[in-house]
């Protein structure tokens, strides 16, 4: 039997008076991939920035329900070293930081516990070799100079060296080539361990591709009206979101 992982419950976010999300339920259990899809302005980022407890967005109603714990209250810093890793449509570029010395601190903050340096520059080697990224990335400073598809592998790459127990994808796969696409692919199997549940947002089916979700969801107007498997996404891909227009 599959062991929960995260149950949200009638989960209501606002900005401002707002409201986004409008009583959306979603449960996942450890080792899924699930997949949610829906039109601009439906609120997927939103749900992402609300699970990682971005400040801008207000829960006002409902739970997030995560290891059996409520962690409406808890700051992203608390959320990321319970295991939660959001990777962002759009990465900051943060001049004076290299790659290396980011994840690094990242690892040791998240772990609470001290890096040893020949095991993880071993580790990042290795992590590196499997995303096709060249050593040379590690001694640049982050996502500065980087093309869109080298900052989407660097989030994955985040992914891989911190090993979350729910890693949130938000549109991984906006902008990026085939090649690129494929690469991020990779790196998400790399870490759907049978452990480790992984949620894609994602308003398009091209990285679905080379994946095999357990899930798809549609979110549109704040709430998941559909959910089935790859078949639905194909359906969307052929035929937009005509058929849930009644939700719109």
């Amino acid at each position: 039997m599959s062991e929960k992982l995260l149950n949200i419950k009638n989960l209501h976010t606002r900005i401002e008076e707002k409201e986004i999300l409008k009583g959306l339920d979603l449960e996942i259990n450890k080792g899924e991939i699930h997949v949610i899809m829906g039109p601009n302005g439906a609120g997927k980022s939103t749900l992402a920035y609300t699970l990682m407890s971005h400040p801008k967005y207000e829960i006002s109603e409902g739970e997030i329900i995560y290891e059996g714990e409520n962690i409406n209250a808890l700051r992203a810093d608390e959320r990321a070293k319970k295991g939660i890793f959001l990777s962002f449509q759009y990465p900051e570029e943060i001049p004076g930081v290299t790659v290396d010395n980011f994840l690094r601190t990242s690892k040791a903050t998240v772990t609470g516990e001290p890096v040893k340096m020949m095991s993880f520059r071993r580790e990042l080697k290795e992590k590196m070799d499997l995303l096709k990224m060249d050593e040379e990335y590690a001694r640049r400073y982050l996502n500065v100079g980087f093309s869109g598809g080298e900052k989407k592998k660097n989030e994955i790459l985040q992914m891989a060296i911190l090993k979350p127990k729910l890693a949130i994808l938000d549109e991984t796969d906006s902008g990026l080539d085939v090649d690129a696409i494929k690469v991020v692919a990779e790196g998400v199997k790399l870490l759907a361990d049978g452990e480790r549940a992984i949620l894609i947002i994602t308003h398009h089916n091209k990285i679905l591709q080379y994946l095999e979700p357990d899930y798809v969801h549609v979110l549109v107007n704040g709430r998941i009206v559909k959910t089935g498997d790859m078949a639905l996404a194909r359906d969307i891909e052929v035929n937009g979101y005509e058929m849930f227009k009644e939700s719109l």
